[in-house]
């Protein structure tokens, strides 16, 4: 049973500080947790007291409308194509700020390193790997003259539907919690400031901008909040405010988000709107909100206008100045000398790059010994699928980044199969069209590679015939102003509204040499239809092309790939998903007609492996016919090497779930009440509680396709021996690792690879609701996890810490973490649903 909370109380204590706690409540902050450190300083950084009498002695000189000057984003004399800029005060020695997304890669006019997708990332379960990563986010932005990166988007996996699931981690606020404060510390530790977006409860696109989330302060602290607490203790550097409302509010200036941040987890940083996210000017900056971004709607004019009137006292200008400029020189942003950038270093991205998409990678099914591809199966490979051939790299949106380069994955197999070896290819779906034929029209026309020159305007009229009713595809390719295409009167192409404009797919939008990409799909008539076309040059001049796709074409591409399954001894078929900031996902089936081509491949050949390039979780009708399926996420530029090492063995799949893939699309936590998502009349309501993601399916008994934490690997795996007791570390936001405390438990167990290969597991540790707690808890809870590497034979006794935050309860009551105490049950294994370990052991309060 979810906990309730009018709107009014959740306002009212959301921010409350937990004072007069009871016996059994964890003070804050909670005991155990370390005090927060910030990342190492840029070498020309001051010391905290230089730096406070410096900004004193900047705000002393900064007229009032130089103080709104670095409060807002303006345009960038000299842009590096990211996101924003924040002009600096020249005369006072105060730099400009760049921001560039970044959630996989630095988002500029320039290639840089793409990233694999966070939430495959996440799937290696590898806190060390995501540092990493990080630092591989910190460098780049640096040296591509960035100062703060909009990274790393820390909402929970929430529904399946949201565009923008494969930015973030996990539907599982524990592990959101540990990976994003290493990013964090990874992107600091290069000299970068990051920024933790989007708060709060911004999981969804559908509504973004307007919807009023309810949730109740206890579903709050043990959901969402978990990963922003666990980003502040790391030191991050600044917090992005979400577009939609929380509890009636705009996220933006929403007093008790501020307390909560500032008041309860000691926040020094800055707090910045999301793009166009501020609603106005005394309410946003009476609630902490310091920058306004892009531009200076509210915090321009408007706010220097507030202050001559007395509606804003300067103070609270000066106090968001002071916590920008403190944070910049934190950096080493305010030194006479600031740290030279360093040199991009390309080959250490990529390196890491192939690491984490390897690692992240999850092997869901792998029937017949259909992997790894070995012998006359390796010989004899039959690649089908658009993005065999056409490598998918990243999601669209502010996530989408330009890398150095990215293999095919159909070149890289060739590669690794080597000589001797057969690998032929075929398309199976065309996303991108064929030309239409010269003569279709009359007039006839050529629509395909059409040049416009610049100051020129072509256009072509004409109609053509169809002998029957038919379903056609049609798509523009361009380089210039989107050309106008009507058929039979309609504008098949109309610019659309905000970011879904701009935000195409990391697919979809472009063709392979560039060409943006825009397409329709209609059922068409038997009979006349006339096709108009006006394309305009522009100042630059532009190509264009018109491609269509007809049930014929697609019948013959059907048959093209399953004549090549039949014709080779293993199939590995590339399947894609091309999710987007903007919108969300309308169905969890794969688009088009990839779910017949799956099913008439495998029944062509059952040893088809189907490499999913998709952005969360996806339904699986066609999942019984299949040999394998290898879940790859958008794996970045080196994802295509990563996939030939996973399919010939080179790797073992040592990747997990990070969130549960559903049987049905009405079986998930929001799935069977829109009032959950997405929304109704504008108000949405976390109503699940604290049960999210997996934690809903065992409080419901559903059955999930896939569970939480599941994932197979080349060799087999033993657990054994699992003793739990009183003991390890009391509090803490992060990992599962400490030292020294009476409130925690230590389990200690035996994992053994009883294969014939070296293989790779995650062992994970789940904690049963606590009998004295009167609150409603989840049936069980991860709470913690080991990453191991074992060669065959090879065993190892973990040891796990669990500390008191994660054997503790929200309490609304007393507005305080509550431990669990009592006989607590833990159970050990390979996923939330395959826990073959389990014991019991007291908890105490301290």
């Amino acid at each position: 049973m979810s906990e309730a909370v009018s709107r009014r109380r959740a306002l009212g204590l959301l921010g409350a500080v937990g004072a007069g706690c009871a016996a059994g409540c964890v003070p804050e902050p909670p005991p155990g947790t370390q005090p927060r450190k910030a990342p190492a300083p840029a070498p020309a950084a001051a010391t905290r007291a230089d730096a406070g009498a410096r900004v004193d002695a900047l705000l002393e000189r900064l007229t009032l409308e130089e103080k709104t000057v670095l409060l807002h984003g303006a345009p960038d004399p000299a842009p590096l194509g990211q996101a924003g800029y924040v002009p600096g005060i020249p005369r006072l020695g105060i730099p400009a700020l760049r921001l560039a997304d970044g959630p996989a890669g630095v988002r500029v006019a320039k290639p840089a390193t793409a990233l694999p997708a966070p939430v495959l990332l996440a799937s290696a379960f590898d806190p060390a790997l995501a540092r990493e990563y990080g630092r591989v986010l910190g460098r780049e932005g640096r040296a591509l003259g960035q100062d703060v990166l909009l990274s790393p988007m820390v909402n929970l996996i929430r529904t399946p539907y949201a565009g923008r699931n494969f930015e973030t981690f996990s539907e599982d606020p524990k592990l959101t919690a540990d990976l994003v404060a290493e990013v964090v510390r990874g992107i600091q530790d290069e000299g970068l400031i990051a920024t933790v977006k989007h708060f709060a409860l911004n999981n969804q696109e559908k509504g973004r901008d307007t919807v009023d989330v309810i949730a109740a302060e206890r579903t709050l602290h043990e959901t969402e909040l978990r990963g922003f607490e666990a980003a502040v203790a790391a030191g991050a550097g600044a917090v992005m405010g979400a577009y939609n409302k929380v509890n009636g509010v705009y996220a933006c200036e929403n007093k008790p988000l501020d307390e909560l941040l500032r008041g309860r987890w000691g926040f020094d940083g800055w707090v910045m709107s999301d793009w166009d996210a501020a609603h106005s000017t005394v309410a946003s900056i009476g609630a902490g909100l310091d920058m306004e971004m892009p531009g200076g709607t509210h915090y321009g004019a408007p706010l220097r206008e507030a202050v001559r009137g007395g509606s804003v006292h300067e103070s609270a200008v000066d106090l968001a100045v002071r916590r920008i400029l403190v944070t910049m020189d934190r950096f080493g942003l305010l030194a006479e000398r600031p740290a030279a950038r360093p040199a991009r270093d390309p080959a250490a991205g990529a390196a890491t790059a192939r690491r984490v998409a390897a690692a992240g990678a999850v092997l869901l099914r792998n029937e017949r010994a259909t992997l790894p591809l070995t012998g006359a199966a390796a010989r004899s490979v039959a690649v089908i699928g658009p993005t065999g051939r056409t490598p998918f790299v990243s999601g669209g949106g502010s996530a989408h980044v330009v890398p150095d380069a990215a293999a095919t994955p159909l070149a890289a197999i060739r590669r690794r199969a080597g000589a001797g070896s057969t690998v032929s290819y075929a398309l199976g779906e065309d996303l991108y069209g064929r030309p239409l034929p010269g003569n279709l029209l009359s007039p006839a026309a050529a629509f395909d590679d059409r040049a416009v020159d610049a100051g020129r305007t072509w256009t072509h009229e004409g109609t053509f015939r169809l002998a029957a009713d038919d379903e056609w595809t049609l798509l523009v390719h361009y380089t210039g102003k989107r050309p106008a295409v009507r058929l039979d009167g309609e504008e098949l192409f109309p610019v659309r509204q905000g970011v879904a404009e701009h935000f195409a797919g990391g697919l979809l939008g472009s063709a392979p040499d560039g060409l943006a990409v825009r397409r329709r799909t209609l059922a068409l008539k038997a009979g006349e239809h006339r096709l108009a076309v006006t394309a305009e040059g522009g100042p630059r001049g532009q190509r264009l092309r018109l491609r269509h796709t007809t049930r014929a074409t697609r019948a013959a591409d059907l048959a093209e790939a399953v004549k090549a399954a039949k014709e080779a001894r293993s199939v590995v078929l590339f399947a894609y998903e091309d999710a987007t900031e903007g919108s969300d996902r309308t169905s969890l089936g794969l688009p088009g007609g990839q779910a017949a081509l799956i099913e008439a491949v495998s029944a062509a050949n059952p040893r088809t492996t189907v490499v999913l390039n998709t952005s969360s979780s996806t339904t699986m009708p066609w999942l019984r016919r299949t040999g394998a399926v290898l879940q790859m996420y958008y794996p970045g530029q080196e994802g295509a090497d990563a996939t030939a090492d996973l399919l010939f063995g080179d790797v073992d799949p040592g990747g997990r779930l990070t969130q549960t893939f559903p049987a049905d699309e009405r079986a998930t936590p929001v799935g069977a009440d829109p009032v959950r998502y997405p929304g109704v009349g504008g108000r949405q309501e976390y109503a699940e509680g604290v049960h999210v993601g997996h934690r809903w399916y065992d409080a419901q008994r559903v059955a999930p396709l896939f569970p939480f934490g599941h994932g197979l690997s080349y060799t087999t795996w033993q657990y054994e021996k699992l003793v739990v007791r009183p003991g390890g570390p009391r509090g803490g936001t992060g990992g599962s690792g400490g030292t020294g405390g009476s409130a925690g438990l230590r389990v200690e167990f035996t994992v053994r690879n009883t294969g014939r290969r070296k293989g790779t597991e995650v062992a994970q540790v789940y904690v049963g609701p606590s009998p004295d707690l009167k609150l409603d808890q989840p049936v069980r809870a991860l709470a913690g996890y080991r990453r191991l590497t074992l060669a065959p034979g090879e065993a190892r006794r973990v040891s796990l810490d669990i500390d008191a935050r994660t054997l503790s309860s929200w309490d609304p009551e007393r507005h305080a973490w509550v431990v669990g105490s009592g006989r607590r049950e833990v159970f050990a294994g390979r996923s939330s649903r395959e826990l073959p370990l389990r014991a019991k052991a007291v908890v105490a309060t301290g």
